[in-house]
């Protein structure tokens, strides 16, 4: 085994220069982009670590950036002529001797914005003009894209506004500055752009998910493509409500790109429109929502597109970024795009055109929902590649590690009525198979561009998917508290679950909070996020001292007026909450990501419970 791939959260390497043994007249001994090269493949032709002497591999130095708040390390580090670049947990871009692990240079986004959102950071993208003299990181903490002197660690002032641009500006719609917006995976570069995308709120208050692209000396918006499309665009007539591109938030590209740089296409995945789990006000199929888009690279103009999943229900975003590949088919060369999904199968098209390279069929789906939802009659399954995930729970698949197990967790499993895929969400309950983080996952497929042959991992883990009529606050609330379980059934039911409960480790319970922290400690956690949580900032400042009030079990001083904190001042508790796009529009909400789990914190199913497959 001569070849390594690097499909994994976090790689510190040494790459050296070794001659490449790929047919493709590329280099693959370098890793300059997040994926190695902007094919997306996570291959290289390096062949000094092999199975005959990894036993023998010592740790060469380690790095820390000293880190004292933050959450996991997700980036995949980039490396320009013998520098490491990275990113910390808490985003501090660093730069560091490839060789020898020592820092050259450290720069804190925190130095220019204290309060950003901390939501992991995937990777950076570099760019140098044609002389080799300017050099520059470009990536993002928060929903800033700053550019970076890749020699000196220091802003480059004369990008955007003083180094960096806000992300959440010039989305061709009033009023978003204030929503949730990040960028998790790195933008990829273009000439002298970079094109980039956005993490978002899953709910009715989520901002549009347009792609776009910056010109990387300057920070202007070269072009915007509308994934939920305006009046004239293609795709405008798949939403029934004909406004949808002035309140409809996701479709969005979090999960990284493509790109061909030969043809000067740049091929996006995209997520969910939102919210996720409702779909009664963004009837249609709702393009570009989880479609793949073929886009001219430089002027952002459409060329293909296809659309994995119609209508989306079960938050079946595409996870990961295309594999750009060249296979032999019917005795003919093509170059090939691949796409894994969540639910477990791989998409397969000519990237020149978007024909698919197997026959991809649309089946119908069940139809049972609830009251105002309209679900797509059929989706489309590819007939080949096989897939790589199972895509069935039923009985004879609960786990049956003991006796008791078994007894215990058929109870649970038969009070779940539907097992097909693609069973709209009701109130009967249904298994999402694999469950909602995949199948698929935002590590992404390698590919070994010898052999052709396509590596990727995949959890294979059922959840419940269970609604609910959207709860409402009883007569027994004070004013104040039934104020802010309205916000919690806005915002915070579809993880937390309607008696604040969670999921076990992945998603902690909310009873008795306030054992644990204080108002200042939530406050903050709202703010900023926390772990896989998203910050809330887009919420009201009065329905945040509501569910502060709600969560903490805070008591009115009067019926009048409440002083929740100090820290927070007054609030009159009979304000009516304020609506945030269509979040109060949503009559059904979702229980909670409900893991199908053991009392020993086992999946609920029968092994495998994760693979790693050869296509």
């Amino acid at each position: 085994m001569k070849k390594k791939y690097f499909p994994g959260i976090c790689i510190l390497a040494i790459l050296c220069n070794v001659s490449c043994n790929n047919p493709e007249a590329v280099d693959y001994s370098s890793w300059r982009t997040y994926t190695g090269t902007k094919k997306g493949n996570r291959y290289s032709s390096n062949d000094q670590i092999n199975t005959g002497n990894v036993k023998n591999l010592k740790v060469a130095w380690t790095y820390s950036g000293k880190d004292t708040i933050g959450g996991p390390n997700e980036c995949t580090p980039i490396i320009i002529d013998g520098t490491l670049f990275g990113t910390t947990s808490f985003l501090k871009l660093f730069a560091l001797d490839a060789a020898t692990g020592k820092q050259k240079w450290i720069f804190d986004p925190a130095m220019i914005d204290s309060n950003f959102l901390n939501k992991p950071g995937r990777g950076v993208a570099y760019w140098q003009d044609e002389t080799g003299a300017d050099k520059r990181i470009l990536y993002t903490a928060g929903s800033k894209l700053y550019a970076v002197s890749a020699i000196t660690g220091k802003l480059i002032n004369t990008f955007g506004e003083n180094g960096y641009i806000e992300l959440k500006k010039n989305l061709d719609r009033d009023s978003v500055e204030d929503g949730y917006g990040v960028s998790s995976s790195p933008g990829i570069i273009y000439k002298d752009l970079i094109i980039i995308g956005m993490s978002l709120s899953e709910d009715a208050d989520a901002l549009p998910g347009h792609i776009r692209a910056f010109n990387v000396r300057t920070g202007k918006r070269r072009w915007i493509f509308h994934t939920i499309p305006h009046p004239g665009e293609v795709g405008y007539d798949t939403w029934e409500d004909k406004d949808a591109w002035k309140r409809t938030g996701g479709a969005n590209s979090w999960a990284g790109r493509a790109l061909d740089e030969e043809r000067g296409i740049v091929y996006i995945p995209t997520g969910s429109a939102t919210p996720d789990f409702y779909g009664g006000m963004r009837k249609g199929s709702n393009l570009f929502a989880n479609s793949i888009i073929a886009l001219d690279a430089a002027t952002g103009k459409y060329i293909w597109h296809f659309q994995v999943v119609h209508h989306d229900l079960w938050d079946r975003d595409l996870p990961a970024n295309p594999n750009l590949v060249t296979i032999t088919h019917n005795g003919k060369k093509i170059d090939a795009l691949a796409q894994i999904t969540k639910h477990g199968y791989i998409f397969m098209f000519d990237r020149a055109n978007g024909k698919p390279i197997f026959p991809i069929v649309e089946k119908p789906v069940p139809q049972e929902a609830l009251p105002g939802e309209k679900p797509w009659p059929t989706q489309p399954f590819p007939k080949l590649p096989e897939s790589f995930s199972r895509q069935r729970f039923d009985s004879q698949d609960v786990s049956d590690l003991t006796p008791e197990t078994h007894r215990q967790l058929m109870e649970r499993y038969i009070t779940i009525k539907h097992k097909a895929q693609f069973t709209p969400p009701g109130k009967g309950g249904a298994w999402i198979f694999p469950d909602f983080s995949g199948g698929g996952e935002w590590g992404g497929a390698a590919v070994d561009l010898d052999t052709k042959i396509m590596y990727v991992n995949s959890n294979e883990v059922p959840s419940s998917q269970l609604m609910i009529d959207r709860p409402r606050g009883g007569k027994d609330m004070s004013s104040l508290h039934r104020r802010g379980f309205n916000v919690y059934n806005n915002y915070c039911i579809t993880c937390h679950g309607p008696e604040l409960k969670g999921s076990g480790a992945e998603i902690p319970a909310l009873v008795g909070l306030n054992k644990k922290y204080n108002v200042p400690q939530v406050s903050q956690i709202l703010e900023n996020g926390r772990n896989r949580m998203p910050p809330f900032r887009q919420i009201p400042e009065e329905d945040k001292k509501a569910l502060l009030a709600f969560l903490l079990k805070l008591k009115p001083a009067n019926n009048k007026e409440l002083a929740v904190s100090e820290n927070l001042g007054n609030i009159k508790a009979d304000t009516a909450v304020k609506k945030s796009n269509l979040a109060e529009d949503i009559p059904y909400r979702m229980t909670g990501y409900n893991r199908f789990m053991d009392s020993e914190g086992y999946p609920g199913n029968k092994p495998p419970w994760a693979t790693l497959n050869a296509i």
